[in-house]
């Protein structure tokens, strides 16, 4: 169901103040000494400014010592106007003793509010920042990788994409559980809450503006929905979609999906391979972790490689992709490389962790 505001106004179309709970913004970690510091300085400028104000206009004020307000007169007005104290009962007056109310009693009573009201002011602020920091990123969000469903494969898809250089705040989680969208928010994801299966809750997401969407749903007709749905907002975007069954990859594939993997067969190759050849799992394993040991990369062509055997290159190139199709190294068409062409190969990234010996 498509959520809607008390006027039946589509998500997409709300402004960012009443998106505060459907899109969560990454929270900025901030030590507590840092955040005194800073209302401590805001408070220090706020009375800087009611100084110079004051100062400016002092003809229009009144001294009880009817001697005219100096620079001392103006900073105390300025300080027992903005702490709340007031005036008129108990006032100083001797540049001593208000000079020990500008130095001294000052900064205890902006502490005092800051222990008071400090928490308080937090929570009533947070909203106000939140659909700020909303309606700033719906203004700039582009390109991005929107990934749909954030469970096991979620979760690994997302971490392939960090281990690859992508910027946490370039990710978008799409879910309907709170648990699982807190803990994509805990490591720096924006979050849209709501059905991946909804029009208005991917336009929320910037699916029209992503490079790249992945469904990662938990149930085959759920991700055929959500791919139809994605490719509907976004014809240009790169969809990825996984499948529990092979039998349903021909509709993801009908359904828009640029690419689709089969779960359930690719883990039972894989336990397959396992009980003859496991140190063929390690490798394949080794392969997808695009942040450890070697990694499938894919790169352009060099302009001096055109014309040449991807076989003598230096790199291990597995396949050469040419006008968005892919030939394997021991395809004809694969026996030159073109202008145009991207090589699929093998890069090492760093050196895996030896095991510990007896381990």
């Amino acid at each position: 169901m498509i959520r809607r505001t008390h006027h039946g106004e589509p998500l997409a179309e709300r402004p960012g103040h009443s998106l505060v709970g459907v899109i969560r913004m990454p929270d900025s970690s901030q030590s507590p000494v840092r955040a005194i510091v800073k209302r401590v300085i805001g408070a220090t400028a706020a009375l800087t400014a009611a100084v110079l104000i004051v100062y400016l206009g002092r003809d229009g004020y009144r001294d009880v010592n009817e001697d005219g307000l100096s620079l001392l007169d103006a900073v105390y007005y300025a300080t027992v106007s903005l702490s709340t104290t007031g005036y008129g009962d108990i006032t100083p007056v001797t540049s001593h003793a208000r000079l020990v109310n500008v130095l001294v009693i000052t900064p205890l009573r902006v502490l005092f509010l800051i222990v008071l009201v400090g928490t308080t002011l937090e929570v009533l602020t947070e909203r106000s920042r939140q659909a700020l920091r909303i309606q700033k990123w719906r203004t700039k969000v582009r390109d991005h990788v929107v990934v749909i469903g954030y469970g096991t494969k979620g979760r690994s898809a997302v971490s392939a994409l960090m281990g690859d250089g992508m910027d946490p705040g370039q990710i978008v989680i799409v879910d309907t559980s709170q648990e699982a969208l807190d803990a994509a928010s805990a490591i720096g994801l924006v979050t849209v809450h709501g059905s991946g299966t909804s029009n208005d809750v991917l336009r929320v997401a910037g699916v029209p503006r992503a490079r790249a969407v992945v469904v990662a749903a938990n149930r085959d007709d759920t991700a055929v929905l959500v791919t139809l749905t994605a490719r509907e907002l976004a014809p240009k975007a790169q969809v990825v979609a996984s499948v529990r069954e092979r039998e349903n990859e021909h509709l993801l594939r009908q359904s828009g999906a640029d690419s689709v993997v089969v779960s359930s067969e690719t883990a039972g190759r894989l336990l397959g391979m396992a009980t003859a050849t496991p140190s063929v799992v390690d490798m394949v394993e080794d392969l997808l972790t695009p942040d450890a040991g070697l990694a499938i990369a894919e790169r352009d062509v060099e302009p001096s490689e055109v014309g040449g055997s991807p076989r003598h290159l230096p790199d291990i190139v597995l396949g050469v992709v040419r006008e968005g199709t892919l030939y394997r190294i021991d395809a004809p068409e694969a026996d030159a490389v073109e202008a145009g062409d991207r090589l699929l190969y093998v890069k090492k990234v760093t050196m895996p962790k030896e095991k510990e010996p007896g381990r």
